[in-house]
């Protein structure tokens, strides 16, 4: 079967009628968009394309789940902090009412040439224009029992499905990596009572993202927690108790570790390889150009899975962050609805949480500093909150800033980052960049004193003014 136009989950409207195209279908030139995959990039850009252009047709097509759903608030569904239903930002009534179709079905297959992609059953949908905003899966490293039963990764909603299962009446379970998903894993089972092993490769916990004073920070949490972290140590073999379940692991060093779940947490991958050979232009992910279009007609990919053949400024080819996702939709929506718009995702950001720290990161703050930078790092008493501002040697324009324990506005970093502020000036500001709530304690005076011995000179942080602030935020 065939299906056109007004796709909905009950797929109301069938034509036996082979390989029209859909303005053929409707008896008119409306233009049908398709978008492989419901998270935040496919989603951010059926919504945008809608604001733009009230006429087309917009499909999403997702095997996951059969509405959109914010990722990251997977692990509290499974900490009991909210129920599944409470991550979906948007109303089910939210999509009738802007006119974008949902099928829940899984693309098998994409014929380029006759745009036409087959879905479960052997049935098909065409399009006009197609969406690629297939996400990542976790990685796998042939390591031997990595397919026993109680051993996965956690990336889609059904990951957390089968961890439920997986982890029901357990007593001790091993994290494999190091990573924000390991580090979310770790609490999640932590929350439950479970005793948690994590194992990380490097000699200390994500250092090959953190300076070693940030990622001593985070160590020092991580064990307050009581995880227990092994630095230095691989996973060589996940063992079976004997009835195709695993019962413990071995590590590089001749290490057992008994434990009944082992969560596989060492990055993920663009979901790409049903796509080789299809005649699409893939090498880790789905290859693009600074426009998200890739090499067939009309076939654009964003977010997880796609790979810019040149990077933007300072970026990498391959970006797998929820903001970076939502800006490529944003961008794309204008491509295809009215003009030519390339990716300029500026300045990076990133943030996260670490148990009950916050995380914030802007601009660029390696493992160690560049030749021709500097940095200047304060930490609080009790080690749980930081700050480093990297900044060029010579003119003293911050690069990056790496922040534990307190908010900043993003806004106004971002415009900082962009216009080269001095790193005087931006401390010098810093009652009116820190967005901590109003009762959580502030730290202005011990960052002053910090930064006037580290610079060798008398200097203070000027006082809150609001009205400074409403003119950095607007």
């Amino acid at each position: 079967m065939y299906f056109g136009a007004g796709l909905c989950i009950n797929k109301d409207i069938v034509t036996t009628k082979p390989f029209l195209s859909l303005p053929e279908l409707m008896g008119n030139k409306t233009e049908h968009i398709v978008i492989i995959g419901n998270g935040i990039s496919g989603t951010t850009a059926a919504r945008h394309i809608r604001k733009r252009n009230s006429s087309c047709i917009i499909t999403i097509i997702s095997s996951e789940t059969k509405y959109f759903f914010s990722r990251t608030a997977l692990m509290y569904v499974y900490m009991g902090h909210m129920k599944f239903e409470h991550t979906k930002p948007y109303e089910d009534s939210f999509w009738p009412k802007n006119r974008i179709d949902l099928v829940y079905g899984h693309v098998n297959q994409i014929d380029f040439g006759k745009k036409i992609l087959k879905i479960d059953n052997n049935e098909e949908i065409m399009y006009d224009k197609l969406i690629l905003a297939l996400g990542s899966v976790p990685n796998k490293f042939g390591w031997p029992g990595q397919d026993l039963k109680g051993v996965q990764g956690l990336y889609s909603c059904q990951d957390l499905m089968l961890m439920e299962t997986n982890t029901d009446g357990i007593e001790h379970a091993v994290v494999v990596g190091g990573g924000l998903i390991g580090i979310e894993m770790a609490e999640m089972l932590s929350s439950r009572g479970i005793k948690t092993t994590m194992l990380v490769r490097e000699a200390r916990f994500w250092g090959n993202i953190l300076p070693e004073q940030e990622s001593k920070l985070i160590e020092r949490h991580i064990i307050s927690h009581g995880i227990d972290l092994k630095l230095n140590h691989s996973l060589k073999e996940i063992k079976s108790n004997g009835a195709n379940r695993v019962g413990s692991i071995l590590t590089e060093s001749g290490e057992v570790i008994n434990c009944e779940f082992v969560g596989l947490t060492i990055g993920v991958r663009p979901n790409v390889d049903f796509l080789r050979g299809s005649g699409l232009e893939v090498n880790k992910g789905v290859v693009v150009n600074k426009f998200l279009e890739t090499n067939q007609p009309n076939v654009y990919a964003l977010g997880d899975c796609a790979e810019f053949k040149e990077a933007p400024s300072g970026r990498k080819n391959i970006e797998q962050v929820w903001y970076t996702g939502r800006m490529m939709g944003e961008t794309l929506a204008k491509t295809i609805t009215t003009s030519k718009t390339a990716y300029q995702p500026g300045n990076w950001f990133n943030s996260a949480k670490f148990f009950d720290i916050e995380y914030q990161t802007y601009g660029r703050v390696g493992n160690k500093l560049h030749e021709g930078e500097s940095d200047f790092y304060w930490e609080n008493i009790d080690g749980n909150k930081s700050l480093r501002i990297v900044y060029n040697s010579d003119s003293e324009a911050v690069i990056g800033i790496n922040v534990f324990g307190i908010r900043l506005r993003h806004e106004v970093i971002d415009r900082w980052l962009t216009e080269k502020k001095k790193v005087k000036e931006v401390v010098g500001e810093w009652n009116n960049i820190n967005f901590d709530p109003e009762f959580f304690k502030r730290y202005e005076k011990e960052i002053a004193h910090e930064f006037a011995e580290h610079f060798g000179i008398s200097f203070n942080i000027k006082p809150k003014n609001w009205k400074s602030i409403l003119n950095l935020v607007s």
